[in-house]
């Protein structure tokens, strides 16, 4: 009997890797058009906002050029681009001055990476932090501090910076963070 089951097992030890790949692998990407030459693969259960949900939720006089969300609508991934006088040499300086900046806008910030990656043959600035922002405001009853994953590359194409930026609340980020990793990895920028 046991001679039996130990052959069985030699026979099938192939399946077990191959079991493990497909409980762990990633979500599914949804190889999605956001410019004319930029692409990106999105969760095919991430859902495009509208143009009013995007006004409440990203409420800036430049709305991003797309932004989908999970059905829950707590982890977000968007795109956005702006003129810049900036070129893809400056990325060591514009990485300080973004860290910098990010070091401002949060109460806290630590960061997991900095650093300059290649990702299809092209060079992106990379900041993946979690970010505290305390309220800190007198007179008023303090709430918790707001925790969140954060990863984001930058990119420079000619006159235009492109931002990629993926949000999900702390307690989400071990699900998120490797489907943040697999959306940034799937940027084609023609």
């Amino acid at each position: 009997m046991n001679r039996t089951v130990f052959q069985l097992a030699r026979r099938f030890a192939w399946l077990l890797p191959v079991l493990l790949l497909v409980a762990f692998a990633g979500p599914k990407l949804k190889k999605t058009q956001i410019t004319k030459n930029l692409t990106v693969g999105v969760p095919e259960d991430f859902t495009v906002l509208p143009d009013d949900a995007i006004a409440v939720k990203y409420p800036a006089p430049r709305k991003p050029l797309a932004v989908f969300s999970n059905p829950a609508g707590r982890v977000d991934f968007s795109v956005a681009s702006k003129q810049t006088t900036f070129t893809n040499k400056d990325y060591a300086l514009l990485l300080k001055v973004y860290e910098s900046n990010l070091q401002r806008t949060y109460s806290k910030v630590d960061f997991i990476a900095r650093d300059i990656k290649t990702v299809n043959k092209r060079d992106f600035m990379v900041l993946e932090f979690v970010s505290t922002l305390t309220d800190t405001r007198r007179g008023r009853e303090m709430m918790a501090p707001l925790k969140r994953y954060q990863l984001m590359y930058y990119c420079i194409e000619g006159d235009q910076l492109y931002v990629f930026h993926f949000n999900s609340p702390t307690e989400e980020q071990p699900k998120y963070q490797p489907v943040a990793q697999q959306i940034m990895q799937s940027i084609q920028l023609k």
